[in-house]
């Protein structure tokens, strides 16, 4: 009778799904948070997005968690849009993946990122940079998020989702045609 229980209940299991909580994740996510905000920001002399360089520490360190997520592909090697789309469509993924274990903990994650994302757009030093940025984090938080990771409890899931709607309306203006598809793709989420 038990063994039938526990043969059962092993094999409900997906394979592929973690059973267990990366006891580095919320440690690197923060990290990783911190070092973006100064790999947007940093200056030709300390590497920056688009050297085709830099951004591979930080790749690293979100492939240990989320091994899918993949270099950019030759035609956005070495440029600032795709560089930093990668780098945030793996951070956010990241976070997306606490949230099934820490619901809490994963929406002040997210509310910490989408802080420092804007606040890197914001002090962006030339106006080109500053749209490569933009965009960059448009198709990493759009493109290159992976949503299946969110989790299914209701309450976190409107909190992390919440906090990705209103990057690009922090960012590109309340209002403005990238905010809208923004806010409705991330609403469809809710589905």
């Amino acid at each position: 009778m038990f063994g039938n229980f526990t043969s059962r209940l092993t094999n409900s299991n997906s394979s592929t799904e973690k059973k267990v909580l990366s006891p580095t994740l919320r440690p690197d996510i923060y990290s990783l948070v911190d070092q973006t905000k100064i790999w947007l920001l940093s200056d030709s002399t300390a590497g920056q997005p688009g050297d085709g360089v830099t951004y591979g520490p930080l790749l690293t360190v979100i492939q240990k968690h989320i091994p899918s997520v993949k270099k950019p592909g030759l035609e956005a090697f070495g440029q600032v849009e795709g560089e930093v789309a990668v780098i945030v469509g793996g951070i956010t993924s990241m976070i997306l993946e606490l949230s099934r274990w820490e619901g809490l903990s994963s929406g002040m994650a997210m509310r910490t990122w989408v802080d420092g994302l804007v606040d890197a757009h914001s002090k962006a030093t030339t106006a080109t940079r500053k749209d490569a940025i933009a965009k960059g984090i448009t198709h990493g938080l759009n493109r290159f998020t992976d949503a299946s990771l969110l989790t299914k409890d209701f309450t976190t899931r409107i909190q992390v989702i919440s906090c990705l709607k209103t990057v690009s309306s922090r960012i590109y203006g309340a209002g403005t045609e990238e905010a809208r598809q923004s806010e409705a793709m991330w609403s469809s989420k809710f589905i």
